[in-house]
């Protein structure tokens, strides 16, 4: 039975990077639960010198520098490009842009999250959380990942079924 859960957790590009780094451990999930995942498109980290910027879908564009970017980022001068596209990178079955938000569930393979993502587990496990790199020795940042996972149908039918047993055992008691 796995119940309701919801939670924020921070992923560290260089602490949580595949390239060298441990997964964020974030909920236990059952095969075929559903769950999603969101980060907010501001939120940014990086995989090294500039322009190496990007938020949880990695480096698949031009990013410049302006007055509202993330506070973790140094302060450049406005225009200032701090990201652009490079290749993707290919690691536990998953071929993504570097700096991507991938997940793991268990031992499984890597599967991209990105900024938004919602899905089923495909087995049962504890969802882990890393940033996408080859090597972590010159990532700098962090992301706040905000994960929600739904419960079965089963356990809401056996929570109604408790309650109906709860409503039957405390109605007795007050008949006597």
């Amino acid at each position: 039975m796995a119940l309701a859960a919801s939670g924020d957790f921070v992923v560290d590009a260089n602490a949580n990077s595949t390239g060298g780094g441990v997964g964020v451990a974030t909920f236990a999930l059952l095969a075929g639960q559903e769950f999603s995942v969101s980060v907010a498109a501001n939120d940014l980290w990086s995989a090294g010198p500039l322009p190496r910027w990007s938020n949880a879908d990695g480096l698949v564009g031009d990013l410049f520098y302006t007055a509202g970017t993330d506070s973790e980022v140094p302060v450049y001068a406005i225009g200032t490009q701090i990201g652009q596209a490079f290749s993707q990178h290919g690691q536990g079955g998953l071929s993504a842009a570097y700096g991507s938000l991938v997940g793991q569930i268990g031992n499984g393979s890597f599967f991209k999250i990105g900024t938004s993502y919602s899905g089923t587990a495909t087995a049962a496990g504890i969802l882990n959380l890393y940033y996408f790199d080859s090597i972590n020795s010159d990532n700098t940042g962090s992301i706040s990942a905000h994960v929600s996972a739904v419960p079965e149908p089963e356990t809401y039918a056996m929570l109604l079924a408790g309650l109906g047993l709860l409503g039957g055992i405390y109605r007795r008691r007050k008949q006597k």
